[in-house]
């Protein structure tokens, strides 16, 4: 049973990861800073979003342990803590691009 309840408890934390991944803006921003740590004014300039807005996002991502971030005088900055969010990203588009590819093959099988 104890087993049962540990498993629960980590599929919680992982809908917890997941969840905080499951915005286009905090993906946007998640992939920026896989080049590596960035000062918010540069998150907000690529992601092109209201200032309040993008904090918000970084905060989400932020609880969710899937970003740090450190102050440098009046400057917060921002990096990934682990690189295989990267590698899940990418792990996603491979499903969209399979997704694609069968849809493509669909319409071109009806024509």
């Amino acid at each position: 049973m104890k087993k049962n309840v540990e498993k629960d408890e980590l599929y919680e934390m992982k809908a917890v990861v997941m969840q905080a991944l499951a915005h286009p803006i905090r993906l946007k921003i998640v992939d920026f800073l896989a080049g590596g740590e960035k000062c918010v004014c540069e998150i907000v300039e690529i992601v092109a979003g209201e200032r309040t807005n993008i904090s918000k996002h970084l905060s989400i991502l932020q609880k969710a342990d899937i970003l740090s971030s450190r102050k440098a005088g009046l400057k917060v900055f921002y990096k990934v803590n682990m690189c295989c969010v990267s590698n899940f990203l990418s792990c996603a588009e491979e499903i969209i691009k399979y997704h694609l590819e069968k849809r493509m093959k669909m319409i071109n099988s009806k024509h």
